[in-house]
C-alpha cells in the first residue's frame, strides 16, 4: 500500500494522477480537507481510502495501521510562506516529518518527503543541495526554517541515505486551484489576464535588475510527480534532492508565456513589493540538479513555454481544469 499524506493537495493529487496512470490503485490518501474545495482534486481519482491526518499520526504513533505500508509520499504540510504560527509549523511541519520518517524506515517502508527551495533564504549560500552546505541557509521565513529542521534532522541522524527529502522549487500546474494566495504567479497570471486584460508583477526594488527581471526556477508539477514516481522505483537513490529545471526564468518570461499562450498581446504592470514581503522575498532560484546524472535518472523537465501552454491551454481555459 502507498500512503499519500497532503494527498488532496496541489503536488499529492497530481502524484495521485500519476499513480493512477501508470494503473496503480492500491493507494491511502491522508489529508484534512476541513470545509476547503481541496476534494475536487480527487473526484477522478482512484484509491483505497481517504484518513484524516489526525488519525493517520494516531495510528502511526500507536503502530497499529490496518495495512501493510509499502511507501509514504509526506507531501503533507502547511506550504503557506506567510504562515506566522510558529509553533504550529514546527509541530505541523518538522514533529509530524520526522515521526513519519522514523516510522516508515522502522516497517521497511519506503520514505520520500517534501522540502522546498524556501531553506536556501535569500540564495546567498548559493542553490547546491550538498549536505555539507546545509549548516550555513539562512531561510527567510519560518515555513523555509520547518523545512531546514528537517533536513537537518536526516543528517544527524545519518539519515541521508535511507530517506529522499525534495526540495522543490517553484511548482505549478494543474490541481493548485485551492490555494487561493499561495497558487503559483501562471494561475494568478491567468486569472488577472481574463479579468483586466494586464498582469501585475513587482518592481525589483535591486539596483541593476529591471522591474519583473526577479527570476526563478519554474518547475511543472507532471513532471515533478513524474520524478517520485521514479523514485518509488528507486529505493537506493536518497538523500537531499533539488527538484527544478536548473534554469531561472525571470517572473517577465512567464508572464509573456501566459499571454502567448492564451493568444493575446502582452501587457504588464508594476506594483511596489507588499510590506510584509519586503526583506523575505527570494529575487533568484535556480536548483542545482547535478544528482539526476548521478543517479542516471532518465528524466528531464519541460520548458517553462511548454509547460505553460500546456497547463493554460490544456486546463486553465477548459470547463474541467483537474486531473
Amino acid at each position: 500500500m502507498y500512503v499519500i499524506t497532503g494527498g488532496a493537495g496541489f503536488i499529492g493529487s497530481a502524484l495521485l494522477w500519476r499513480l493512477n496512470e501508470a494503473g496503480l490503485e492500491e493507494i491511502v490518501v491522508v489529508d484534512n480537507l476541513a470545509s476547503s474545495v481541496k476534494w475536487r482534486n480527487l473526484v477522478k481519482r482512484n484509491y483505497v481510502d481517504y484518513m484524516h491526518r489526525d488519525r493517520f499520526y494516531e495510528l502511526v504513533r500507536r503502530n497499529s495501521l490496518p495495512w501493510k505500508v509499502t511507501a509514504i509520499v509526506h507531501l503533507g504540510a502547511c506550504s503557506s510562506t506567510t504562515e506566522q504560527n510558529a509553533d504550529f509549523l514546527m509541530e505541523n511541519n518538522f514533529h509530524y516529518s520526522r515521526d513519519l520518517c522514523r516510522y516508515a524506515l522502522d516497517t521497511g517502508a519506503r520514505f520520500i518527503a517534501a522540502s522546498s527551495a524556501a531553506t536556501y533564504g535569500g540564495g546567498s549560500s548559493g542553490f547546491s543541495d550538498d549536505p555539507a552546505m546545509l549548516a550555513f541557509l539562512r531561510p527567510l521565513n519560518m515555513y523555509g526554517y520547518s523545512k531546514h529542521l528537517f533536513d537537518l534532522w536526516l543528517l544527524r541522524e545519518n539519515l541521508l541515505t535511507s530517506a529522499a527529502s525534495l526540495k522543490f522549487f517553484n511548482v505549478y500546474g494543474p490541481n493548485e486551484y485551492h490555494k487561493g494566495s499561495m497558487r503559483s504567479v501562471v494561475a494568478k497570471a491567468h486569472s488577472q489576464i481574463r479579468e483586466d486584460g494586464c498582469l501585475r508583477l513587482f518592481k525589483s526594488g535591486v539596483p541593476f535588475m529591471e522591474d519583473g527581471g526577479q527570476k526563478r526556477d519554474f518547475v511543472y508539477v507532471k513532471d515533478c510527480v513524474a520524478l517520485i514516481a521514479w523514485l518509488l522505483e528507486q529505493w537506493e537513490v536518497n538523500g537531499i534532492m533539488n527538484v527544478g529545471t536548473g534554469k531561472a526564468r525571470t517572473f517577465n518570461d512567464l508572464g509573456k508565456a501566459v499571454f502567448e499562450a492564451m493568444g493575446r498581446e502582452c501587457h504588464i504592470e508594476y506594483v511596489d513589493m507588499p510590506e510584509p514581503l519586503r526583506g523575505k522575498y527570494q529575487n533568484f532560484t535556480e536548483a542545482e540538479m547535478d544528482w539526476l546524472e548521478e543517479a542516471a535518472c532518465p528524466l528531464r523537465f519541460t520548458d517553462l513555454e511548454e509547460g505553460v501552454r500546456d497547463y493554460v491551454q490544456g486546463y486553465l481555459e477548459k470547463t474541467d481544469n483537474y486531473l
